[in-house]
């Protein structure tokens, strides 16, 4: 995945707003958080969101550190330089906030992610899935005669590839986790 996702337009994402070369630019970012693990702090976190208008494409949330209670946050926000700043100073200001790591600025990252796909096929559009589930390596989780689900994990980009194969196939439901990130190397 590219260290730096950039959209230029507005923060309405208008098409007419990529014509504007005085357009602010939009980047997306992936922030890794570690809190404390109790109740409320979730909450907390994507209050400092909502309150703000600030966006949040993707969100995942699990206890890392069951000695330390500690869970770590993985958003993926979009917005200008300034308010990617502005969003990661005011988690560090955050009582519960332990580490803000912006993985998109810190170096090469791996991210993933899993979906769960249903596809209602049968004749050659059934053979026609299959076929395109195993060059994306999904594997058949639930099969019908009339039905499948396929698993996929990887990057957001084939993830997003695989479900626009399978909206002509038949694709009538999605479930996707949201990205789970690491940072590449020893730190």
């Amino acid at each position: 995945m590219s260290a730096l996702k950039i959209k230029k337009g507005s923060s309405k994402h208008s098409a007419y707003d990529l014509r504007n070369p005085n357009a602010e630019i939009i980047e997306t970012h992936t922030l890794a958080v570690v809190v404390d693990n109790e109740a409320g702090v979730l909450a907390r976190v994507i209050g400092l969101f909502s309150g703000r208008g600030y966006n949040i494409e993707s969100l995942t949330v699990a206890e890392v550190d069951h000695t330390g209670h500690r869970s770590r946050i993985t958003i993926v926000t979009t917005g200008t330089p300034q308010v990617i700043e502005q969003i990661k100073a005011q988690l560090g200001r955050m009582v519960p906030v332990h580490r803000v790591q912006d993985l998109t600025v810190e170096g090469p990252s791996v991210e993933r992610e899993l979906a769960l796909f249903k596809v209602s096929a049968t004749g050659e559009k059934r053979l026609e899935a299959l076929r395109l589930a195993d060059i994306f390596r999904a594997n058949v989780v639930d099969s019908t005669l009339e039905s499948f689900v396929f698993s996929v994990a990887g990057a957001t980009e084939k993830i997003e590839a695989f479900a626009d194969l399978m909206r002509p196939l038949g694709l009538i439901e999605t479930a996707r986790t949201g990205v789970a990130a690491l940072t590449r190397g020893p730190e």
